[in-house]
């Protein structure tokens, strides 16, 4: 049997015998401290439990591809091959594209009043 299968098993059913002393009996100290020895014991074996399980489900997932986004397959163009250089200025061209348009001028000093 498994190690926490049995664990399990032997915790709920101290558990159980404990509840059913402590159900006749709720005025007595020892029991009750009994009872939440066993419940504590139960919440460990419980959390063991739950800590395989989640190991469980992160080896799963590792084996499993994660898919595109959709977002990410939709737009971005049909261009073939995995060139990491797309979208750069040409090969071997390092300086920045130059400007088309002036850049705008502007107004650095004091407003001009119209009275009119």
């Amino acid at each position: 049997m498994d190690d926490i299968q049995g664990r399990l098993k032997e915790t709920s059913e101290t558990c159980v015998a404990s509840y059913a002393k402590w159900a006749t009996d709720k005025k007595d100290g020892d029991v009750r401290a009994t009872l939440q020895e066993a419940i504590h014991e139960l919440r460990k074996v419980a959390s063991r439990l739950e800590i395989e399980m989640a190991i469980s489900e992160r080896d799963e997932n590792a084996l499993k591809k994660i898919p595109i986004p959709s977002h990410r397959a939709q737009g971005r163009g049909h261009q073939s091959g995995d060139d990491d250089n797309r979208g750069n200025s040409a090969a071997g061209n390092s300086a920045p594209p130059a400007r088309t348009s002036p850049k705008p001028q502007r107004n650095r000093g004091k407003p001009k009043r119209n009275d009119n």
